[in-house]
């Protein structure tokens, strides 16, 4: 049944080809594939709407926080990637080296004159594809690219200690992409698309 589902989605993107550029294409068909579990996929929802000007610094990091299901996750790395997502898009940003508490990055993007803060947690994660034990023992194909993530970011005017925006972004990973073998990999391309978000692109 679900592979019935499956090729009727793929039936209607195939379909769309003839309505629509090719760039539109790639994003349909990348969007029912990763609905379909097929591709990576992703969702951002935020609290507030706001964008901030162009000129805008940040200052980044990252909660002390250990995700639930992947107590092994490097302790800075999404402080590291969304440092790698927002250079491309703001001028002037900062990252803490080590994983920092509420007051302490508050401190630390002010002593750095940053007009916001964007604190981050790496909330939960679930790495079943990488854990070559568990699929051992299981030899399920269900647990074949079911690698999720969840992040909890903060923005605050670093002035005011102000609430700018409040994101949660969940995250899981394709069976087509099961080779990306930690939470971390699925990472990086909401993170671009939430700090291109905040300048209203």
């Amino acid at each position: 049944m679900r592979w019935t589902g499956l090729a009727l989605i793929l039936s209607a993107v195939v379909a769309l080809a003839g309505c629509v550029n090719p760039s539109d294409m790639q994003k349909t068909a990348r969007h029912y594939m990763g609905d379909a579990g097929l591709m990576d996929h992703y969702s951002i929802t935020r609290q507030f709407n706001w964008s901030l000007q162009s000129d805008s610094s940040l200052f980044i990091a990252q909660g002390h926080f250990v995700p639930v299901g992947h107590p092994y996750a490097q302790p800075n790395v999404v402080a590291q990637e969304t440092f790698a997502a927002a250079v491309q898009v703001f001028p002037l940003v900062r990252r803490a080296e080590t994983p920092l508490g509420l007051e302490e990055a508050l401190e630390q993007a002010y002593l750095h004159r940053m007009d916001y803060l964007l604190y981050t947690r790496f909330a939960s994660a679930d790495d079943q594809v990488g854990d070559l034990e568990h699929w051992e023992e299981s030899r399920k194909l269900g647990d074949v690219g079911v690698d999720r993530a969840t992040l909890h970011l903060i923005l605050m005017e670093t002035a005011t200690r102000r609430l700018v925006d409040h994101a949660v972004i969940r995250s899981r990973g394709g069976f087509l992409q099961f080779y990306e073998t930690e939470p971390a990999d699925l990472l990086r391309p909401p993170l671009e698309d939430y700090t291109r978000q905040l300048l209203g692109r």
